[in-house]
């Protein structure tokens, strides 16, 4: 075992930093304000847009400065609404997935990057072609955005706006694994989690990428207590963990200096780019099973105040990681 000094805390939201009733517990809060006086950067890094995210971060007195990664890293800001990166599907790219998706299209959500300088969304942000089987698989979601949702019929005349950062498809475990696979019979697509592209293979708004990058890439989240599984299809060599290591290089860090702490399938590349990881306790099983491998820690669950256990270790030096080669680190 070894023990590393930390200058940045990565952190997922939900099922890591959120408990289950959406917010943040006062002891993990004070834990993240305590790594702040002690010069580490919080940075937060979510499959939720960065409106979403506020509506959980607004308020809790985190550093404007400190990076906010939304998305599954897509997009990169500041918690004070920066904008410091992002990338974006091709309207193209956008048109044949709608086709390769087939019958799963019902299950379709288009999330557009129409951030506002106060760090919320406008109407239309969210485009559905239609919301029944969503309300039957995320009902409390569609509700709470439900002044930002647009239905457009069909919804590839929505894919030309600007900003098109994601597709995200959500059903049953079972279903959503269909369509996965589905999806993953095409190479242009990618699956992401236990190999991450490297950071250079990122196409960033306003570069041109090579021709043989795929197209996009799927992030899975799942939440076996719900039957519910989440597929983000973001743009090919996005990731948590892309995001978190071009954020590093911002800030001059080496991956050493990260300890990210994660939940599950779409915080892999995360766990797997930073230099010591921790993996709550209610992450799922087969995800769990394959933690020591990879060098993760197993921590508490994100009902027992599990984020705060480990930065609180970090910062009385008492986090000790096992001595391996981190496997599939993004560079």
């Amino acid at each position: 075992m070894t023990k590393r000094r930390i200058r940045m805390v990565t952190v997922d939201m939900d099922g890591t930093l959120v408990g289950p009733d959406g917010q943040v517990s006062a002891r993990n809060l004070a834990a993240m304000h305590a790594a702040e006086r002690a010069g580490v950067e919080i940075v937060i890094a979510t499959g939720r847009r960065h409106s979403y995210a506020m509506k959980v971060l607004r308020g809790l007195g985190l550093n404007e400065e400190n990076g906010l990664i939304t998305s599954n890293g897509a997009v990169i800001r500041t918690v004070g609404a920066e904008l410091l990166g992002r990338s974006l599907l091709r309207r193209e790219t956008g048109e044949w997935l709608c086709r390769q998706i087939g019958e799963f299209r019902r299950a379709l959500l288009v999330t557009f990057d129409r951030v506002m300088a106060d760090g919320d969304d406008t109407h239309g942000a969210l485009v559905v072609e239609g919301a029944e089987e969503l309300q039957g698989s995320i009902g409390k979601w569609m509700t709470a955005n439900a002044r930002y949702i647009e239905k457009v019929v069909p919804i590839e005349e929505s894919l030309g706006r600007e900003g098109m950062i994601q597709m995200m498809l959500c059903g049953t475990i079972e279903r959503m694994r269909e369509a996965e696979a589905l999806l993953l019979t095409d190479p242009k697509v990618l699956g992401v989690g236990l190999a991450p592209l490297r950071r250079a293979e990122v196409r960033r708004e306003g570069v041109e990428a090579p021709a043989v990058l795929p197209e996009a890439a799927l992030h899975r989240t799942e939440y076996p207590e719900r039957d519910l599984c989440i597929v983000d299809i973001l743009p090919a060599g996005c990731s948590k963990g892309t995001a978190v290591m071009e954020l590093a290089g911002r800030r001059g860090l080496k991956a050493e200096e990260i300890l990210a702490i994660g939940d599950n399938w779409n915080d892999v590349s995360m766990l797997d780019a930073a230099g010591s990881a921790v993996l709550m306790g209610n992450a799922p099983p087969d995800l769990k099973e394959i933690a020591a491998g990879r060098g993760w820690v197993v921590g508490s669950r994100h009902d027992a105040d599990g984020v705060a256990e480990v930065i609180e270790a970090a910062l009385d030096d008492a986090l000790e990681m096992p001595v391996m080669a981190r496997s599939g680190k993004s560079d």
